[in-house]
């Protein structure tokens, strides 16, 4: 297998793995998350969400997109151990809210909204104040993906990473069907 194939391949298990952790320590958390300097914020898978397993001809997929919730489909995948190849998420500080969808191949961003800009203008307003508002916006979302990617990359290389699919795999017992 050449490089190039075999670092694509890598970055999409690296993916998978991210989205399958962040799925099960978004819900043992209630989506709840913490940048090093504090502030708090929620993550979580909304009700669009792709499991995938198997290999070359024998991939098997399965995709849920339920207003009510009811993620069971996605959920027995995980248990047949499936993993996230893509999640629609969203994020919340204060009243600030963003959805964007997530591929784990190669963690393209899609779908982004950010939370409301106002577009009245009064007298006397930048006239670049609510284009640079939309930036601020796409910026602290993609800032708040990365905090919690970096935190589930220190995880991923210490020590610690064993015993946190122990507590994953209890976590998908602990589940009813």
């Amino acid at each position: 297998m050449d490089l190039l194939l075999l670092a694509e391949r890598e970055n999409t298990l690296i993916g998978q793995d991210f989205l399958t952790w962040l799925w099960f320590k978004s819900e043992i958390q209630d989506g709840m998350f913490e940048t090093p300097e504090g502030e708090r914020f929620m993550l979580y898978m909304e009700h669009r969400i792709s499991v995938q397993g198997g290999d070359g001809e024998n991939v098997d997929t399965a995709t849920v997109s339920a207003a009510s919730g009811n993620m069971s489909e996605a959920l027995q995948g995980l248990k047949t151990g499936k993993k996230v190849t893509r999640a629609q998420l969203k994020m919340e500080i204060d009243e600030n809210v963003w959805q964007v969808q997530v591929k784990a191949e190669d963690f393209t961003f899609s779908g982004l909204k950010t939370p409301k800009v106002d577009m009245k203008t009064e007298e006397g307003d930048d006239p670049d104040g609510k284009f640079l508002e939309k930036i601020y916006l796409i910026e602290k979302c993609i800032s708040l993906f990365d905090i919690v990617f970096a935190q589930f990359i220190k995880l991923r290389i210490s020590t610690e990473w064993q015993e946190e699919v122990a507590n994953f795999r209890s976590w998908l017992r602990s589940i009813e069907e």
